[in-house]
């Protein structure tokens, strides 16, 4: 086995591979004796059919299989060995590759084309400028997140007239042109509506301002515009029947449950931090604005790396690439992919490129590495940002713990977590090289910078 490699230029070049007989002539053998061992055919028993025929019948293509393999492995071993920095894959050389032929030959030199990663030394100094958004929580959002709490640990309390957002639940029954109840008539017994739903205004007026055990009459056609799903929905029935339903309907009134806010208190306090977290109005609010801050705060880091990504790209605006190379490549993994589509979509695939390397030599030369703890902590911040998302603002740090730990040990997670946690760590390093500003903006500000 000889394997050399032909630089083209800095980025390109040539691997050969040549294979000789006895680099796979064993493997070979070995394959077909202990197939023989296993063949059944008839007129010989198990085991015993003549290593010739088991040779002519599967030779060639196990002769292929070793000869594939050996390529591969010792590919992948002197790219390993001599710190080779492809990028993409090897390809099979559009210019350098000859014919093979599995049959007729026993030695073989397959020829690759490789794009080798460009080199960078990228420096930073503190002319060179990063800002660093914070969102800063005003009273009208902070009042908004206290209304949402309110809203969330609201009660249904009943109520003994009905105002328009109300649920009502009761008898509904079909009438006849006579107002009597239709013999074979639609009747629920369980009906439930909210007035505010109604879409015509005179047929929702009629539930306005009713109360318990008041009969109601009313057209549900007519009170929900003619749409046959939601007539269908109201009365228990299928489409096809409502869509047919002309009648008017009693709604006899048996229950009222109206939904109220809860109150800014010390019950609301407890819901929200814990018994006796917080003490007063005043220090509600401070501690629902530090929860929003740090609830926020990932935002700002967001806008940050976004930032710091554009820098770095700047930073190698220059870098050479081969670009014919990676975009055979980039064809190769997408078999969908037309070659117009490879070109509209290779100057942002350049610029991933671009950052990724500037990352990964940065990352090198200043011992930039992570551990089980900077893991653990993204992996915390995860969960923290799932039970926010759920309106549980507060939790058992072990609770926490405990499922950080349990998605550590899905492979691919720990894969995503371990991809977060080196940029997070070259975006601290970062900070310390360049000048920061630090920049307090509104919610909305922020929202168009993102834009």
């Amino acid at each position: 086995m000889n394997i050399s490699l032909i630089n083209n230029d800095a980025v390109s070049g040539i691997m050969k591979i040549a294979v000789e007989k006895n680099d796979y002539e064993a493997q070979v053998e070995t394959r077909l004796r202990q197939l023989r061992q296993k063949a059944q055919m008839a007129g010989f028993r198990k085991g015993m059919v003549p290593l010739g025929m088991i040779r002519k019948l599967y030779g060639r293509e196990m002769k292929a299989e070793e000869v594939n393999k050996c390529v591969s492995e010792n590919l992948e071993r002197y790219i390993r060995e001599n710190s080779l920095r492809i990028l993409g894959a090897p390809l099979p050389s559009e210019t350098e590759q000859k014919p093979v032929d599995i049959d007729a030959q026993d030695e073989f030199e397959f020829c690759f084309d490789i794009a080798l990663a460009p080199e960078l030394d990228i420096k930073l100094t503190r002319r060179d400028r990063l800002n660093y958004y914070i969102i800063n929580v005003d009273d009208a959002m902070l009042q908004r997140q206290i209304d949402a709490y309110c809203r969330d640990f609201g009660s249904y309390d009943p109520a003994e007239d009905i105002e328009e957002t109300d649920l009502i639940k009761g008898v509904l029954s079909e009438l006849d042109e006579n107002r009597e109840p239709r013999e074979d008539g639609i009747l629920v017994m369980d009906a439930v509506l909210i007035p505010m739903y109604l879409k015509d205004e005179s047929e929702r007026a009629r539930f306005i301002g009713a109360k318990l055990n008041d009969v109601i009459i009313f057209n549900p056609g007519k009170a929900c515009a003619g749409v046959a799903a939601e007539i269908a929905s109201l009365l228990k029935t299928d489409s096809e029947h409502a869509a047919e339903i002309k009648s008017d309907f009693r709604f006899e009134v048996q229950e009222i449950t109206r939904y109220r806010a809860a109150e800014v208190n010390q019950e609301l306090f407890d819901k929200v931090f814990g018994p006796d977290a917080v003490k007063s109005e005043e220090e509600f609010r401070e501690k629902v604005k530090l929860l929003m801050d740090g609830q926020l705060a990932p935002n700002s880091e967001h806008k940050f790396q976004i930032d710091m990504r554009t820098l770095l790209i700047k930073k190698v605006k220059d870098l050479a690439f081969a670009d014919d190379i990676l975009k055979r490549w980039l064809r190769s993994t997408d078999k969908a992919a037309t070659p117009e589509k490879v070109e509209e979509d290779f100057p942002k695939a350049i610029a991933d490129l671009k950052f990724n390397l500037a990352k990964d030599q940065l990352l090198r030369a200043n011992g930039l590495d992570v551990d089980r703890n900077d893991l653990m902590n993204i992996a915390r911040q995860m969960v923290w940002t799932q039970i926010a998302q759920l309106g549980i603002p507060s939790v058992n740090a072990d609770m926490v713990d405990r499922y950080a730990s349990e998605m550590l040990t899905k492979q691919d997670t720990v894969e995503n977590i371990a991809a977060q946690a080196l940029q997070n760590k070259l975006s601290e390093w970062i900070k310390t090289q360049v000048k920061v500003e630090t920049k307090e903006v509104s919610y909305d500000e922020f929202a168009k910078l993102l834009a």
